[in-house]
């Protein structure tokens, strides 16, 4: 490393980005840096390191090891020793177990999140700075659309969600490993990310250099901009979604109904939005797009069919509602159930 580097283009993309992002806190915070060692999170936490005390800020980074391959110790701890030479306090390692449960990258996913969620609260910073860039909104967008996901997936990830910010999201992966050469950083390359058993990897490796190589360049900037219009339009249906569910629910015996004529004289965009919310806000579940097609025919093509049973819910049209209720497990006939005096919230 380099203590004093020129100020490339590179280098001033990337500092001008992170700015951006530390607007709005409050001085003397804590932000901390998600630092794997690799290109676009060390050109991210070399760039906190500068803006961040200009800021009236103070930055740290978080380190996960995830354990999955031979010498994740070292990568974690050499990751620790480059955070302290930028000049990050504290620098926190934070080793983890990764489950199984969605696939080898989902659960490697909710294992950083949840260890990142959580020293950020042992340590009191008020944001995570993420070193996702153009290149992942544009896999997480064509991932997507190969899968038939909803505007939810399409929308890729959000510049700033809770406490976490991802100030790269419009720089290019090409950048931040421009910015570690001209700042003469050295960063950590993962096997993983060459290994083409994960699908994000053909993505990155052949899908996308073979779009740009049929279609043109440009493509992954094509798909951060659609991700960025579908994201206003999918949170301008939820809002309103919101805001009529309000108006909408009604309290019914061991769940929350709402009204057939209400569900049927919004249009199937926010009908289905409605019937997710419902859900997701009362039992906390997740409709699939089948699911909740099935649940809207009870309003749109009623013929008398009966009850739905999804996973720990029932759904049903009685006379004008459609009632959601929670599905109970079997019992011993011989057992009374006990008797409850609380009310579901909708909340």
């Amino acid at each position: 490393m380099t203590d004093r580097p020129r100020l490339t283009p590179a280098i001033a993309d990337i500092r001008r980005a992170v700015r951006g992002a530390l607007e709005g806190q409050q001085p003397g915070a804590l932000v901390l840096v998600a630092l794997s060692g690799g290109p676009d999170s060390l050109a991210l936490a070399a760039a906190s390191a500068f803006e961040a005390p200009r800021a009236g800020l103070v930055a740290g980074a978080v380190i996960v090891d995830h354990g999955l391959q031979e010498g994740s110790v070292d990568a974690a701890a050499a990751a620790s020793t480059t955070a302290r030479a930028l000049g990050l306090d504290p620098v926190v390692v934070r080793a983890v177990r990764v489950g199984t449960a969605g696939g080898p990258e989902a659960a490697a996913r909710d294992a950083r999140y949840a260890a990142i969620e959580t020293v950020r609260r042992e340590t009191g910073a008020t944001s995570v700075l993420l070193g996702h860039t153009l290149d992942d909104q544009a896999e997480t967008v064509l991932l997507g659309l190969a899968r038939g996901s909803g505007t939810r997936s399409l929308s890729g990830m959000d510049a700033a969600s809770g406490a976490l910010l991802r100030p790269l999201l419009g720089i290019r992966r090409s950048t931040t490993l421009a910015f570690c050469d001209d700042a003469g950083l050295t960063p950590w390359h993962d096997p993983q990310n060459d290994d083409t058993a994960y699908t994000r990897v053909r993505v990155r490796a052949t899908v996308l250099p073979t779009l740009e190589s049929e279609l043109g360049p440009g493509i992954a900037e094509a798909l951060a901009r659609t991700a960025e219009q579908v994201r206003e339009d999918a949170g301008a249906l939820d809002h309103f979604a919101e805001e009529i569910i309000e108006e909408l629910a009604e309290h019914a015996e061991a769940g929350i109904a709402l009204p057939v004529a209400s569900l049927a004289s919004n249009p199937p965009a926010l009908r289905q939005r409605l019937v997710r919310l419902v859900v997701h806000g009362e039992f906390h579940r997740t409709l699939s797009r089948a699911q909740t097609l099935e649940v809207c025919r009870l309003v749109t093509d009623w013929h008398g069919q009966g009850p739905l049973d999804l996973p720990g819910i029932r759904v049903e049209r009685r006379g004008g509602r459609i009632v959601f209720s929670a599905q109970r497990p079997p019992t011993d006939p011989a057992v009374p159930a006990p008797a409850t005096t609380t009310e579901p919230q909708w909340n």
